[in-house]
């Protein structure tokens, strides 16, 4: 009966193991694929040109004659995972904020 069982574990631990996955490819990276924040590395695949915030911002700001714009948020908040599905991961309004607007996070 030992032996049955046993064979029935490694059974089981061996069929659940999982094969290497593919790498996955995307279409977008932006800057914040080099930061460790969960948080900003979750939108390192947005089309929109996220940065991470940095002193010299409001002078690239005021050379570039371009507004901020400043989006705040943390890794668990349901409204910012709504956010990003409905607008940061737009084409169209990421390549508005990419022409118009600095893009911080």
């Amino acid at each position: 009966m030992k032996k049955v069982l046993f064979f029935i574990l490694i059974g089981t631990v061996v069929l659940s193991c999982k094969p290497k996955t593919e790498e996955v490819s995307y279409k977008h990276t932006n800057a914040l694929i080099h930061e460790t924040s969960p948080y900003l590395l979750q939108h390192a695949h947005n089309p929109v040109n996220w940065e991470a915030w940095h002193p010299d911002v409001l002078k690239r700001a005021q050379k570039e004659d371009k507004p901020l714009l400043i989006s705040i948020g943390y890794a668990a908040c349901h409204w910012c995972h709504v956010m990003e599905e409905e607008c940061f991961e737009d084409e169209a309004v990421a390549k508005v904020m990419n022409e118009n607007f600095i893009n911080k996070k």
